[in-house]
């Protein structure tokens, strides 16, 4: 399993004991400019304050929820998969490919494909935040391990074509827009992750020997005071952000704001190590309830945007509402829930991790990169042919039962998510240990 890296955390200077000098007696002028040279400089002060340890992830939850929001006034709302599918679909088309039922058009070329750009300027975003906090490391896991991150990325691709949506886009940008299928979504996820928390501790205690082995860390900050990684950081976000230069900025505004934005959110998924994954696992495993409230805070503040931005009408009311009610909303969550599982993060988790270097995640995009396009062209006609209309339908809440009830009834189920996964906290009662 790809756990977070442990927080980096400054220490004090150790405490000494107190010894009690007369007044009249002058303070050494040594130890006086010693302890001058020990205070941070201004421009450092602020270095520790952004880079020293990781950020809460409920505020790194709403600066995403904040972005999700800027980026649907520009044209839609974040999401994830998609980028990465049109990716992959681009990568097999290079091959040889023809995705004739996937892109009858022909696929759309990643420079002109704004979740693929936005992918991408993400997994820059999450190198340049890791490389100023001294954080990037190549990460090589045991052989067992990146065959997991694999698989795990191949399953993922297939759910979230299946499911039409990801973590992000069916579910933590679908329920504040209001969708059906985010509410069915969820549960599958959680199902899927409870399957995979089972199929982990089955092989902790019947196959350990299919993880353990080497493991190898390469290019990871020397010394804490002497690193070019900072250095390197801001050379990453500058390049970054130069990218805009390759579009006309008249006409092609909302692939430079995809840009800009992909670059921010790749920035704040690092430094708040924000993941889904975490939110959803925790109660199963450590009944840690501050992933699954961090990431309720995030929904509550993109909820109120969403609903002010389509209730007048500023924006698409079927923007991040997909198909997938109900069999293929299920159906796919639970195949991307047991994916992102195995693989130690989802679309997005893969998405910065891979920027902070862990190989492991590298091969989960990769197996997402495969899964999605072939998924698209070979598996999603006959399963979506197969299902009857009432069982794969777009429903906006707010056209069934009207704004004020679909509120209510997301707050409903937000506060009942809370209070199991607080009660879950207190009692164990859902915990594996």
């Amino acid at each position: 399993m790809e756990d977070d890296e442990p927080e980096i955390k400054t220490e004090g200077a150790p405490q000494t004991a107190e010894v009690e000098v007369p007044a009249a007696t002058p303070a050494p002028a040594v130890a006086t400019a010693a302890v001058e040279k020990e205070e941070p400089t201004i421009l450092g002060e602020l270095y520790s304050t952004f880079f020293a340890k990781s950020w809460e992830m409920w505020i790194g939850a709403c600066i995403l929820a904040f972005m999700s929001v800027v980026l649907f006034l520009i044209a839609s709302p974040w999401g994830s998969s998609g980028g990465l599918g049109n990716i992959g679909a681009n990568i097999l088309d290079w091959m040889g490919m023809n995705f004739s039922e996937s892109a009858p058009n022909g696929v759309t070329a990643i420079r002109d494909h704004r979740y693929a750009m936005l992918s991408v300027m993400m997994i820059a975003g999450a190198l340049g935040a890791a490389l100023m906090s001294k954080e990037f490391a190549i990460r090589v896991a045991p052989a067992g391990e990146l065959v997991k991150g694999l698989v795990g990325g191949l399953l993922m691709g297939v759910g979230a074509v299946l499911g039409l949506g990801c973590t992000i886009g069916g579910f933590y940008s679908s329920w504040p827009a209001l969708s059906a299928a985010g509410l069915v979504f969820l549960p599958a996820l959680v199902v899927g992750v409870f399957l995979g928390v089972k199929y982990l501790l089955w092989e902790m205690e019947e196959r350990p020997g299919w993880s353990m082995g080497k493991s190898y860390t390469a290019l990871a900050c020397a010394t804490e005071r002497t690193s070019f990684q900072p250095v390197a950081g801001v050379i990453v976000l500058l390049v970054g952000a130069l990218f805009v230069f390759w579009y006309d900025l008249a006409t092609e505004w909302v692939l430079v704001g995809f840009i800009l934005g992909g670059l921010i959110i790749g920035f704040v998924l690092q430094r708040s190590r924000f993941c889904i994954v975490r939110a959803l696992r925790e109660p199963f495993l450590g009944g840690d309830s501050k992933p699954a409230v961090a990431i309720m805070a995030g929904i509550l503040v993109a909820m109120v945007a969403f609903v002010t931005i389509k209730y007048l009408g500023l924006g698409s009311e079927t923007a991040m509402v997909s198909a997938s009610f109900w069999i293929p909303a299920l159906v796919g969550g639970i195949i991307f829930g047991f994916g992102m599982l195995i693989a130690g993060g989802c679309t997005v988790g893969a998405t910065w991790r891979a920027g902070e270097g862990h190989v492991k995640l590298m091969l989960a995009l990769v197996g997402i990169f495969i899964a999605m396009p072939l998924t698209a062209e070979y598996i999603k006609p006959g399963f979506m042919a197969g299902l009857p209309e009432s069982m794969r339908q777009e429903i906006f809440l707010p056209h069934e039962i009207g704004y004020t009830a679909s509120v209510l009834l997301m707050l409903l189920v937000l506060f009942t998510w809370y209070y199991i996964v607080k009660w879950n906290e207190r009692t164990g009662k859902l915990t594996a240990f």
